[in-house]
């Protein structure tokens, strides 16, 4: 068979149908330092910047969140004697560097992309205000929350539960390195079983950690679910916004 042979092949094959149009993407920092020590990992960033360009051509309402592991972690800081809030001023800050970041490689790849700040910092990004960012996700931008929530002792993922609800989204996608939620640690225990579906009930009562308590009573409470899965796949995201199994779906 031929390269064109192929390459038709590969355009004619169906696309998975969508199962959400309007979704918020959590995305640690971690996940963006590739296999560096810390910081950003340009290959890493330009692939989750060409799978994010795949899903908006497809017309899904894309709002993200993005931690600052891995630039700076405000619970180690405090831990080493920093004081905790200032400590997570400085997370929060980081989280600011991860946006920008995602920003321009999406920029590159032709899709337009707002970064809104729970921090003013109105040199650099836009404030947050909700009426203007559910604006840009009706118009197909991709919209980047930084700085968390803009206060300190509260998560990047309680900022993804709080963005979600505000954005009227369909589901949170957790973006992680497991490709679900197992019923152990998958990493020390071979038996662990990945669960396809789990009520949030079911989540609590087997005391499995999908995300910190906050962000996870909020989804609950807003009857939002949580899709978790590995973004170290390639075309994971795709598959996880299809009807394909792919990940763990946290329903009420």
């Amino acid at each position: 068979m031929s390269s064109n042979d192929s390459l038709a092949r590969a355009s004619a094959a169906p696309t998975p149908a969508l199962a959400y149009r309007r979704v918020l993407l959590k995305l640690s920092g971690e996940s963006l330092m590739g296999d560096e020590a810390y910081g950003i990992d340009r290959s890493t960033i330009e692939r989750m910047a060409r799978e994010i360009a795949d899903v908006v051509a497809m017309g899904v309402e894309l709002a993200i969140v993005i931690g600052g592991g891995n630039i700076f972690r405000g619970v180690a800081g405090g831990a080493a004697g920093m004081d905790r809030a200032t400590a997570d001023y400085m997370g929060m800050l980081a989280t600011v560097m991860n946006s920008l970041a995602l920003q321009d490689a999406l920029r590159q790849r032709g899709v337009a992309a707002r970064v809104q700040s729970a921090l003013k910092i109105e040199q650099v990004v836009e404030p947050y205000i909700r009426p203007k960012a559910l604006r840009y996700l009706e118009e197909g931008k991709v919209v980047i929350f930084a700085a968390g929530t803009g206060n300190p002792f509260f998560t990047t993922d309680t900022a993804a539960a709080l963005r979600g609800a505000e954005m009227g989204v369909e589901v949170v996608l957790k973006a992680t390195k497991v490709d679900g939620v197992y019923s152990s640690d998958p990493m020390t225990d071979p038996s662990a079983k990945r669960f396809h579906r789990i009520s949030f009930d079911e989540a609590i009562a087997r005391h499995l950690k999908v995300m910190d308590a906050t962000a996870f009573a909020l989804c609950r409470d807003q009857g939002l679910p949580i899709k978790v899965f590995s973004i170290l796949e390639e075309g994971a995201l795709r598959r996880a916004l299809s009807t394909d199994d792919e990940g763990t779906l946290v329903h009420v």
